[in-house]
Protein backbone atom coordinates (compact mmCIF):
# COMPACT_ATOMS: atom_id res chain seq x y z
CA UNK A 1 0.00 0.00 0.00
CA UNK A 2 1.31 3.44 -0.92
CA UNK A 3 1.10 6.33 1.55
CA UNK A 4 -1.48 7.95 -0.75
CA UNK A 5 -3.86 5.18 0.33
CA UNK A 6 -3.44 5.88 4.04
CA UNK A 7 -6.09 7.51 6.21
CA UNK A 8 -5.42 9.45 9.40
CA UNK A 9 -8.11 7.74 11.47
CA UNK A 10 -8.08 5.28 14.31
CA UNK A 11 -10.40 2.96 12.42
CA UNK A 12 -7.94 2.84 9.51
CA UNK A 13 -5.06 2.00 11.86
CA UNK A 14 -7.20 -0.79 13.32
CA UNK A 15 -7.98 -2.02 9.81
CA UNK A 16 -4.26 -2.21 9.01
CA UNK A 17 -3.71 -4.22 12.20
CA UNK A 18 -6.50 -6.60 11.28
CA UNK A 19 -4.90 -7.15 7.86
CA UNK A 20 -1.38 -7.49 9.24
CA UNK A 21 -0.06 -11.07 8.72
CA UNK A 22 2.47 -10.52 11.52
CA UNK A 23 0.01 -9.13 14.06
CA UNK A 24 0.04 -12.30 16.17
CA UNK A 25 3.75 -11.91 16.95
CA UNK A 26 2.96 -8.94 19.18
CA UNK A 27 1.41 -11.41 21.61
CA UNK A 28 4.70 -13.30 21.87
CA UNK A 29 6.32 -10.33 23.62
CA UNK A 30 5.78 -8.79 27.03
CA UNK A 31 4.32 -5.31 26.46
CA UNK A 32 4.94 -3.23 29.62
CA UNK A 33 1.98 -1.53 31.24
CA UNK A 34 1.72 1.71 33.15
CA UNK A 35 0.22 2.31 36.57
CA UNK A 36 -3.23 2.47 34.96
CA UNK A 37 -2.60 -1.00 33.42
CA UNK A 38 -2.63 0.53 29.94
CA UNK A 39 -0.08 -1.01 27.55
CA UNK A 40 2.78 1.30 26.75
CA UNK A 41 3.16 2.67 23.25
CA UNK A 42 6.70 1.33 23.13
CA UNK A 43 8.75 2.91 20.35
CA UNK A 44 12.20 2.39 21.89
CA UNK A 45 13.16 -0.94 20.37
CA UNK A 46 16.18 0.77 18.83
CA UNK A 47 17.53 1.09 22.39
CA UNK A 48 16.22 -2.08 24.05
CA UNK A 49 13.93 -4.59 22.40
CA UNK A 50 11.01 -6.05 24.32
CA UNK A 51 11.29 -9.43 26.01
CA UNK A 52 9.98 -12.45 24.10
CA UNK A 53 7.76 -14.52 26.36
CA UNK A 54 9.76 -17.64 25.46
CA UNK A 55 12.91 -16.17 27.05
CA UNK A 56 11.90 -17.46 30.47
CA UNK A 57 11.62 -21.03 29.16
CA UNK A 58 15.06 -20.93 27.55
CA UNK A 59 16.80 -19.35 30.52
CA UNK A 60 15.10 -21.63 33.04
CA UNK A 61 16.34 -24.68 31.13
CA UNK A 62 19.91 -23.59 31.72
CA UNK A 63 19.22 -22.55 35.29
CA UNK A 64 17.90 -26.07 35.85
CA UNK A 65 20.96 -27.59 34.19
CA UNK A 66 23.20 -25.48 36.41
CA UNK A 67 21.18 -26.55 39.44
CA UNK A 68 21.25 -30.26 38.55
CA UNK A 69 24.71 -30.74 37.08
CA UNK A 70 26.78 -27.70 38.05
CA UNK A 71 30.14 -27.86 36.25
CA UNK A 72 29.16 -31.08 34.48
CA UNK A 73 26.62 -29.03 32.55
CA UNK A 74 29.45 -27.97 30.26
CA UNK A 75 29.55 -31.47 28.75
CA UNK A 76 26.33 -33.23 29.76
CA UNK A 77 22.59 -32.68 29.84
CA UNK A 78 20.04 -31.95 27.12
CA UNK A 79 22.10 -29.05 25.77
CA UNK A 80 25.68 -28.90 27.11
CA UNK A 81 27.26 -25.48 27.38
CA UNK A 82 30.60 -25.99 25.62
CA UNK A 83 29.10 -26.20 22.10
CA UNK A 84 26.24 -23.83 22.99
CA UNK A 85 27.58 -21.00 20.89
CA UNK A 86 27.27 -23.14 17.77
CA UNK A 87 23.47 -23.12 18.20
CA UNK A 88 23.48 -19.39 17.48
CA UNK A 89 25.70 -19.41 14.39
CA UNK A 90 23.17 -20.44 11.76
CA UNK A 91 20.25 -18.23 12.89
CA UNK A 92 22.63 -15.29 13.34
CA UNK A 93 24.08 -15.91 9.89
CA UNK A 94 20.60 -15.94 8.35
CA UNK A 95 19.79 -12.69 10.08
CA UNK A 96 22.78 -10.83 8.61
CA UNK A 97 23.20 -12.66 5.31
CA UNK A 98 26.38 -14.59 6.05
CA UNK A 99 27.81 -18.08 6.17
CA UNK A 100 27.63 -19.74 9.61
CA UNK A 101 31.44 -19.92 9.70
CA UNK A 102 31.61 -16.15 9.20
CA UNK A 103 29.56 -15.32 12.30
CA UNK A 104 30.21 -15.64 16.01
CA UNK A 105 28.26 -14.38 19.00
CA UNK A 106 30.73 -13.06 21.56
CA UNK A 107 31.68 -10.20 23.87
CA UNK A 108 29.82 -6.91 23.53
CA UNK A 109 29.65 -4.44 20.67
CA UNK A 110 32.56 -2.16 21.59
CA UNK A 111 34.79 -5.04 22.67
CA UNK A 112 34.16 -6.60 19.26
CA UNK A 113 35.01 -3.30 17.59
CA UNK A 114 38.34 -3.29 19.36
CA UNK A 115 39.00 -6.94 18.53
CA UNK A 116 38.33 -6.29 14.87
CA UNK A 117 40.42 -3.13 14.71
CA UNK A 118 43.35 -4.91 16.33
CA UNK A 119 43.27 -7.29 13.36
CA UNK A 120 42.14 -5.04 10.53
CA UNK A 121 43.39 -1.54 11.33
CA UNK A 122 47.05 -1.87 10.36
CA UNK A 123 48.19 1.69 9.68
CA UNK A 124 51.30 2.64 7.74
CA UNK A 125 52.95 5.99 7.18
CA UNK A 126 51.09 6.30 3.87
CA UNK A 127 47.78 4.62 4.74
CA UNK A 128 46.72 5.40 8.29
CA UNK A 129 43.33 7.12 8.22
CA UNK A 130 39.98 5.83 9.51
CA UNK A 131 36.66 7.11 8.14
CA UNK A 132 33.54 7.34 10.31
CA UNK A 133 30.39 9.44 10.03
CA UNK A 134 30.46 12.74 11.93
CA UNK A 135 27.51 11.77 14.14
CA UNK A 136 28.66 8.22 14.79
CA UNK A 137 27.59 6.62 18.04
CA UNK A 138 29.96 7.95 20.75
CA UNK A 139 31.28 4.51 21.68
CA UNK A 140 32.39 3.96 18.06
CA UNK A 141 34.15 7.31 18.08
CA UNK A 142 35.87 6.58 21.40
CA UNK A 143 37.00 3.16 20.19
CA UNK A 144 38.34 4.49 16.88
CA UNK A 145 40.19 7.42 18.42
CA UNK A 146 41.72 5.21 21.10
CA UNK A 147 42.97 2.72 18.50
CA UNK A 148 44.53 5.53 16.48
CA UNK A 149 46.26 6.89 19.57
CA UNK A 150 47.31 3.44 20.79
CA UNK A 151 49.19 2.87 17.54
CA UNK A 152 50.98 6.20 17.79
CA UNK A 153 48.93 8.31 15.41
CA UNK A 154 46.97 11.49 15.97
CA UNK A 155 43.18 11.58 15.47
CA UNK A 156 43.58 15.16 14.25
CA UNK A 157 45.30 13.83 11.13
CA UNK A 158 44.20 10.18 11.04
CA UNK A 159 40.44 10.49 11.57
CA UNK A 160 38.14 11.55 8.74
CA UNK A 161 34.55 12.42 9.61
CA UNK A 162 31.92 12.26 6.88
CA UNK A 163 29.40 15.08 7.15
CA UNK A 164 26.19 15.89 5.29
CA UNK A 165 26.16 18.83 2.95
CA UNK A 166 25.09 22.11 4.50
CA UNK A 167 21.34 21.99 4.95
CA UNK A 168 21.15 18.20 4.53
CA UNK A 169 20.50 15.69 7.29
CA UNK A 170 21.79 12.69 5.33
CA UNK A 171 25.20 11.85 3.89
CA UNK A 172 24.86 11.31 0.17
CA UNK A 173 26.35 8.15 -1.29
CA UNK A 174 27.97 10.09 -4.10
CA UNK A 175 29.74 12.25 -1.53
CA UNK A 176 31.04 9.13 0.19
CA UNK A 177 32.33 7.84 -3.11
CA UNK A 178 33.95 11.18 -3.89
CA UNK A 179 35.80 11.09 -0.57
CA UNK A 180 36.97 7.54 -1.25
CA UNK A 181 38.21 8.51 -4.69
CA UNK A 182 39.96 11.58 -3.32
CA UNK A 183 41.59 10.13 -0.20
CA UNK A 184 41.30 6.37 -0.60
CA UNK A 185 45.04 5.81 -0.92
CA UNK A 186 45.46 7.14 2.63
CA UNK A 187 42.51 5.31 4.18
CA UNK A 188 43.43 2.21 6.17
CA UNK A 189 39.93 1.50 7.48
CA UNK A 190 36.52 2.63 6.28
CA UNK A 191 34.00 2.05 9.07
CA UNK A 192 30.51 3.49 9.13
CA UNK A 193 27.34 2.46 10.93
CA UNK A 194 25.08 0.56 8.54
CA UNK A 195 22.16 2.48 10.04
CA UNK A 196 23.11 5.68 11.81
CA UNK A 197 21.77 5.72 15.35
CA UNK A 198 21.00 9.45 15.34
CA UNK A 199 19.43 10.16 11.97
CA UNK A 200 18.26 6.64 11.13
CA UNK A 201 19.98 6.79 7.73
CA UNK A 202 20.48 3.35 6.16
CA UNK A 203 23.66 3.61 4.14
CA UNK A 204 24.09 1.88 0.79
CA UNK A 205 26.67 -0.42 2.36
CA UNK A 206 27.03 -2.61 -0.72
CA UNK A 207 27.90 0.28 -3.02
CA UNK A 208 30.13 1.98 -0.45
CA UNK A 209 31.99 -1.25 0.32
CA UNK A 210 32.67 -1.81 -3.37
CA UNK A 211 34.05 1.71 -3.80
CA UNK A 212 36.29 1.50 -0.73
CA UNK A 213 37.66 -1.94 -1.55
CA UNK A 214 38.44 -0.80 -5.08
CA UNK A 215 40.84 1.72 -3.50
CA UNK A 216 42.43 -0.93 -1.29
CA UNK A 217 40.70 0.06 1.94
CA UNK A 218 39.68 -2.39 4.65
CA UNK A 219 35.94 -2.06 5.23
CA UNK A 220 34.05 -2.70 8.46
CA UNK A 221 30.46 -1.94 9.41
CA UNK A 222 28.80 -1.30 12.74
CA UNK A 223 25.43 -2.95 12.23
CA UNK A 224 24.14 -2.31 15.77
CA UNK A 225 21.07 -0.56 14.33
CA UNK A 226 21.00 -2.70 11.19
CA UNK A 227 20.91 -6.30 12.38
CA UNK A 228 17.31 -7.37 12.90
CA UNK A 229 16.10 -4.06 11.47
CA UNK A 230 16.93 -4.13 7.76
CA UNK A 231 17.83 -7.00 5.40
CA UNK A 232 21.59 -7.51 5.26
CA UNK A 233 23.87 -9.47 2.94
CA UNK A 234 27.23 -9.18 4.65
CA UNK A 235 28.82 -12.09 2.80
CA UNK A 236 27.80 -10.80 -0.61
CA UNK A 237 28.92 -7.29 0.29
CA UNK A 238 32.48 -8.68 0.71
CA UNK A 239 33.17 -6.25 3.53
CA UNK A 240 36.01 -7.42 5.77
CA UNK A 241 34.15 -7.41 9.07
CA UNK A 242 31.02 -6.23 10.82
CA UNK A 243 29.84 -6.04 14.42
CA UNK A 244 26.45 -5.60 16.06
CA UNK A 245 24.70 -5.77 19.40
CA UNK A 246 21.71 -8.01 20.07
CA UNK A 247 19.71 -6.05 22.62
CA UNK A 248 18.11 -3.54 20.25
CA UNK A 249 16.09 -4.89 17.33
CA UNK A 250 17.18 -8.49 18.05
CA UNK A 251 15.61 -8.43 21.55
CA UNK A 252 18.34 -10.39 23.35
CA UNK A 253 18.00 -8.48 26.62
CA UNK A 254 19.93 -5.68 28.36
CA UNK A 255 23.66 -5.85 27.69
CA UNK A 256 23.27 -9.09 25.75
CA UNK A 257 26.25 -10.68 24.03
CA UNK A 258 27.27 -9.07 20.73
CA UNK A 259 27.70 -10.41 17.21
CA UNK A 260 30.66 -10.38 14.86
CA UNK A 261 31.16 -11.15 11.16
CA UNK A 262 34.51 -11.89 9.52
CA UNK A 263 34.42 -12.59 5.79
CA UNK A 264 35.43 -16.11 4.82
CA UNK A 265 38.46 -14.89 2.85
CA UNK A 266 40.05 -14.13 6.23
CA UNK A 267 39.04 -17.47 7.76
CA UNK A 268 42.55 -18.96 7.67
CA UNK A 269 44.66 -15.88 8.00
CA UNK A 270 46.20 -17.25 11.15
CA UNK A 271 49.16 -14.88 10.90
CA UNK A 272 46.85 -11.84 11.00
CA UNK A 273 47.41 -10.05 14.34
CA UNK A 274 44.64 -10.60 16.85
CA UNK A 275 43.95 -10.63 20.55
CA UNK A 276 43.78 -14.30 21.49
CA UNK A 277 41.87 -16.15 24.19
CA UNK A 278 41.32 -19.79 24.99
CA UNK A 279 37.79 -19.97 23.54
CA UNK A 280 39.20 -19.08 20.15
CA UNK A 281 41.60 -22.02 20.40
CA UNK A 282 41.27 -25.03 18.08
CA UNK A 283 38.38 -27.02 19.57
CA UNK A 284 40.28 -30.32 19.27
CA UNK A 285 43.03 -29.05 21.59
CA UNK A 286 41.25 -26.38 23.66
CA UNK A 287 41.08 -28.47 26.82
CA UNK A 288 44.63 -29.76 26.54
CA UNK A 289 45.62 -26.38 27.96
CA UNK A 290 48.77 -26.12 25.84
CA UNK A 291 50.96 -23.01 25.73
CA UNK A 292 50.49 -22.23 22.03
CA UNK A 293 47.44 -20.66 20.43
CA UNK A 294 46.00 -22.18 17.27
CA UNK A 295 42.92 -20.27 16.13
CA UNK A 296 39.70 -21.91 15.02
CA UNK A 297 39.19 -21.17 11.31
CA UNK A 298 36.56 -18.53 10.69
CA UNK A 299 34.96 -15.98 12.98
CA UNK A 300 35.05 -18.28 16.01
CA UNK A 301 38.83 -17.91 16.05
CA UNK A 302 38.41 -14.35 17.36
CA UNK A 303 36.71 -15.48 20.57
CA UNK A 304 38.33 -14.68 23.90
CA UNK A 305 36.70 -16.20 26.97
CA UNK A 306 33.95 -18.76 27.35
CA UNK A 307 30.58 -17.17 26.56
CA UNK A 308 27.74 -16.18 28.94
CA UNK A 309 25.26 -19.02 28.57
CA UNK A 310 22.30 -17.39 30.31
CA UNK A 311 22.54 -14.35 28.02
CA UNK A 312 22.82 -16.61 24.99
CA UNK A 313 19.76 -18.55 26.12
CA UNK A 314 17.71 -15.34 26.00
CA UNK A 315 19.13 -14.59 22.57
CA UNK A 316 18.18 -18.07 21.31
CA UNK A 317 14.56 -17.38 22.15
CA UNK A 318 14.50 -14.24 20.03
CA UNK A 319 16.48 -15.69 17.11
CA UNK A 320 13.95 -18.49 16.94
CA UNK A 321 11.24 -15.89 16.29
CA UNK A 322 13.30 -14.19 13.58
CA UNK A 323 13.77 -17.55 11.89
CA UNK A 324 10.01 -18.09 11.89
CA UNK A 325 9.19 -14.69 10.42
CA UNK A 326 12.15 -13.97 8.15
CA UNK A 327 13.63 -10.59 7.35
CA UNK A 328 11.74 -10.29 4.07
CA UNK A 329 8.36 -10.30 5.82
CA UNK A 330 9.64 -8.04 8.59
CA UNK A 331 10.99 -5.55 6.09
CA UNK A 332 7.70 -5.48 4.20
CA UNK A 333 5.78 -4.60 7.35
CA UNK A 334 8.48 -2.21 8.54
CA UNK A 335 8.24 -0.13 5.38
CA UNK A 336 4.45 0.03 5.71
CA UNK A 337 4.46 0.75 9.45
CA UNK A 338 7.17 3.43 9.36
CA UNK A 339 5.50 4.91 6.30
CA UNK A 340 2.21 5.12 8.15
CA UNK A 341 3.85 6.85 11.11
CA UNK A 342 5.44 9.34 8.72
CA UNK A 343 2.10 9.92 6.99
CA UNK A 344 0.35 10.64 10.29
CA UNK A 345 3.02 13.15 11.29
CA UNK A 346 2.75 14.87 7.93
CA UNK A 347 -0.92 15.56 8.61
CA UNK A 348 0.23 18.08 11.24
CA UNK A 349 2.58 20.60 9.57
CA UNK A 350 4.42 22.40 12.34
CA UNK A 351 7.27 24.78 13.03
CA UNK A 352 7.89 22.90 16.25
CA UNK A 353 9.32 19.69 14.77
CA UNK A 354 10.76 18.23 11.59
CA UNK A 355 11.66 14.72 10.44
CA UNK A 356 15.39 14.35 9.75
CA UNK A 357 15.24 10.69 8.70
CA UNK A 358 15.13 10.00 4.98
CA UNK A 359 11.71 10.01 3.34
CA UNK A 360 12.96 7.22 1.07
CA UNK A 361 12.07 3.83 2.65
CA UNK A 362 15.17 2.28 1.04
CA UNK A 363 17.36 4.65 3.07
CA UNK A 364 15.88 4.02 6.50
CA UNK A 365 14.83 1.20 8.78
CA UNK A 366 12.21 1.16 11.54
CA UNK A 367 13.01 4.62 12.85
CA UNK A 368 12.00 8.24 12.49
CA UNK A 369 14.15 10.89 14.17
CA UNK A 370 12.28 14.08 14.94
CA UNK A 371 14.12 17.33 15.48
CA UNK A 372 12.25 19.35 18.09
CA UNK A 373 12.42 23.13 17.74
CA UNK A 374 10.28 23.73 20.79
CA UNK A 375 10.39 22.42 24.39
CA UNK A 376 13.13 19.86 23.69
CA UNK A 377 13.47 16.97 26.13
CA UNK A 378 10.35 18.07 28.01
CA UNK A 379 8.35 16.57 25.14
CA UNK A 380 9.91 13.15 25.70
CA UNK A 381 9.24 13.40 29.43
CA UNK A 382 5.62 14.42 28.85
CA UNK A 383 5.11 11.47 26.50
CA UNK A 384 6.30 9.07 29.18
CA UNK A 385 3.61 10.37 31.50
CA UNK A 386 1.12 9.30 28.82
CA UNK A 387 2.65 5.81 28.50
CA UNK A 388 4.56 6.60 25.29
CA UNK A 389 8.18 5.45 25.39
CA UNK A 390 10.61 6.88 22.82
CA UNK A 391 14.08 8.19 23.59
CA UNK A 392 15.95 11.46 23.57
CA UNK A 393 19.29 12.27 21.99
CA UNK A 394 20.97 15.57 22.69
CA UNK A 395 20.66 18.25 21.68
CA UNK A 396 17.24 18.12 20.02
CA UNK A 397 16.31 14.67 18.67
CA UNK A 398 13.36 12.47 19.66
CA UNK A 399 13.73 8.99 18.17
CA UNK A 400 10.71 6.77 17.57
CA UNK A 401 11.14 3.18 16.36
CA UNK A 402 8.02 1.33 15.16
CA UNK A 403 9.40 -2.23 15.36
CA UNK A 404 7.48 -4.59 13.06
CA UNK A 405 7.74 -7.65 15.31
CA UNK A 406 5.66 -6.17 18.10
CA UNK A 407 4.51 -2.65 17.26
CA UNK A 408 1.08 -2.12 15.77
CA UNK A 409 -0.39 0.49 13.46
CA UNK A 410 -2.49 1.55 16.44
CA UNK A 411 0.80 2.30 18.24
CA UNK A 412 1.73 4.69 15.44
CA UNK A 413 -1.68 6.35 15.66
CA UNK A 414 -1.56 6.62 19.46
CA UNK A 415 1.92 8.12 19.38
CA UNK A 416 0.93 10.90 17.00
CA UNK A 417 -2.36 11.53 18.81
CA UNK A 418 -0.42 12.19 22.04
CA UNK A 419 2.69 13.78 20.54
CA UNK A 420 1.04 16.59 18.58
CA UNK A 421 -0.83 18.25 21.48
CA UNK A 422 2.34 18.10 23.61
CA UNK A 423 4.68 19.57 21.03
CA UNK A 424 2.17 22.23 19.95
CA UNK A 425 1.20 23.34 23.44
Amino acid sequence: MKPSGFEATRSFAQKLDQQDPLAAYRHRFHIPRGSNREEWVYLAGHSLGLQPKSVRVYVERDLQLWQDLAVEGHFHGPQPWVPYIELLAEPSARLVGALPSEVVVMNTLTVNLHCMMVSFYRPTAKRHKIVIESNAFPSDRYAVKSQIQFLGYDPATSLIELKPRTGDTEIRTEDVEALIEREGDQIALFMLAGVNYYSGQFFDYMRITAAARAKGCIVGWDMAHGAGNVPLALHDSVCDFAVWCTYKYINGGPGCVGGCFVHERHAREFDRPRFAGWWGQDKATRFQMGPDFHAIPGAEGWQLGNPPVLAMAALRASLEIFDEVGMEALRKKSILLTGYLEFLLQQHPSHHFSIITSRDPAQRGAQLSLRLHHKGRAVCDALKKQSVICDWREPDILRAAPVPLYNSFADAYNFVERFIPIVEA
